[in-house]
């Protein structure tokens, strides 16, 4: 049974209890509600003439959670918060009975869910209000919502302070981080709107919207470690998907032309300002086309979702003005690495001579990493921070890029490219390769290069390749994390600001 940990849990227990011993439910079954705070302002503003009169009353019933409330004698002053807005509560003694105004002055705090019944009316101070009639508890809070309030120190810098200004603590409550933060509430009805956008853009472009399967046999389609579990009827270990793209695959075989989900992966690794163990993310597949024209889906996609959520194709994002209008930058990884590290990695063909090079000019080289890789470490550790505005990186090495064709006339890189924006990577694209015997080739590649204990191994999927057996169309996919991109939109510096339960660790 719970136990009051402080004096203020302890007062609002009794209470409680005090409205049950006078015969009051705490947590009624039934609720009315006819407007919601916006809707009986806008009803009464609709009716109210320049003298603020109305022909006739304005009735309604209102529910919502206590922000503020004042009692100053036999007046009781309140606003209540919904989903929509606030709205003010104006109760008299004589309009609602000594009884009820008792219950009022006794029994109510900050936080108390209520509704409230009565005429629109406006007050002294020009404020639309409800002059109650009758008020209702329909839901006692036991526990006082944390305090979080902001202040300017003498350099000029916004501090935050009170009981709920640690930010771990806001995400590991992430319920009460809502309850009093509207900017809290704000991102996460603007990540809405992001998922929103995205499937608009997508249906008018004909894509159809699947489903795949979550639990998998094999794990595929991008370079991570995965979770296991197991299915106890079955007897069979199995996999939380790492990425969608196999399964979409199939289905270009199975003659969709163009499809899409939204949906969790799950990789079991690092967590960090942009990584989170499971995340939300968008991949499309679409037939009779290739990375060229991914490029072009993307960027029109990207700028079609900001100015769905925030108006305008020019967004703000950590100090920095970034415009995502078509056409983006396109730059090769080649050219990339060349100008920001001085290095042409096509000079150092093999990973030891390039891993040499790196070093001597100070830069991190594992002595375990493939030329791929080393190849992509100088992208993530030279490049990527400068990458501010929406920018496309083609041309990737074959080794690390098992799923795409190779460039004509180029063995040594693929057509692939990666989408940069505010200094984060934000999607990876294929011409995909439809080549099942080049493929099965690749994937036994991928096994001589890494050691099963690598995240960059890829298990050999041989449904996938019996699929491809009976021909897939040329193709173009694109994967894009749909986390980072609601990161860009609403300025937010990481991904645990916009996830609504963050991954954190168990406290010790």
């Amino acid at each position: 049974m719970w136990t009051p940990a402080n004096n203020l849990e302890q007062e609002r227990l009794d209470k409680l209890n005090h409205l049950v011993e006078n015969g009051v439910a705490p947590y009624p079954n039934r609720v009315k509600c006819t407007h919601s705070s916006q809707e009986a302002i806008r009803a009464f503003e609709a009716v109210e003439t320049e003298d603020h009169q109305t022909p006739e009353p304005v009735e309604v019933t209102v529910c919502g959670r206590i922000v503020r409330q004042n009692l100053k004698g036999k007046v009781y002053f309140a606003h209540i918060e919904d989903g929509a807005g606030r709205v003010q509560l104006f109760v008299r003694i004589d309009s609602v009975g000594e009884e009820t105004y008792a219950m009022i002055k006794d029994v109510l705090d900050m936080g108390d869910f209520v509704q409230a019944a009565g005429t629109m009316m406006r007050t002294r101070a020009g404020e639309a209000s409800v002059l109650v009639t009758d008020l209702v508890v329909l839901s006692k809070a036991l526990s006082p919502l944390p305090v979080i309030k902001e202040r300017v120190t003498e350099d000029g810098q916004v501090e935050r302070y009170g009981t709920f200004s640690d930010v771990e603590e806001r995400y590991r409550q992430r319920y009460a981080d809502l309850a009093v933060n509207p900017d809290t509430r704000a991102v996460f009805r603007a990540r809405a709107l992001t998922v929103r956008a995205l499937r608009t853009f997508l249906d008018g472009e004909g894509f159809l919207e699947v489903e795949t399967p979550i639990l998998q046999p094999i794990y595929g389609g991008a370079a991570a470690r995965p979770f296991t579990t197991h299915h106890n009827q079955l007897h069979q270990d199995l996999f939380l998907r790492i990425s969608f793209e196999l399964y979409l695959k199939r289905l270009l075989v199975g003659m969709y032309d163009a499809v899409y989900e939204i949906g969790r992966d799950f990789r079991n690794e690092g967590v960090s300002f942009k990584h989170n163990p499971e995340f939300t993310q968008l991949e499309f597949y679409k037939a009779y086309t290739d990375y060229h024209g991914m490029m072009d889906l993307a960027e029109r996609l990207v700028a079609f979702a900001a100015e769905q959520v925030t108006g305008s194709t020019t967004i703000s994002f950590q100090g920095n003005t970034i415009n995502l209008a078509p056409p983006w930058k396109r730059i090769t990884l080649r050219d990339a690495i060349r100008e920001c590290s001085g290095i042409d990695y096509m000079d150092y063909p093999d990973a030891d001579s390039l891993r040499a090079e790196m070093r001597a000019k100070g830069l991190e080289a594992s002595s375990s990493a493939t030329w791929g890789k080393l190849v992509d470490g100088l992208l993530g550790d030279t490049v990527e921070p400068t990458l501010i505005q929406p920018t496309f990186i083609t041309d990737y090495p074959r080794d690390i890029s098992p799923l795409a064709k190779t460039v004509p006339g180029d063995p040594k890189h693929v057509e692939r490219f990666e989408i940069f924006v505010g200094g984060m990577e934000m999607g990876n694209a294929f011409t995909e390769l439809n080549d099942p015997l080049d493929q099965e080739a690749r994937f036994i590649e991928m096994g001589r290069l890494y050691s099963d204990e690598d995240d960059e191994a890829t298990p050999i999927d041989e449904d996938y390749l019996r699929s491809m057996r009976y021909g897939m169309p040329p193709a173009g996919g694109l994967g894009m994390g749909v986390d980072r991109l609601v990161m860009l939109l609403t300025d937010r510096s990481t991904i645990r600001e916009v996830l609504l339960f963050p991954h954190l660790r168990e406290r010790d």
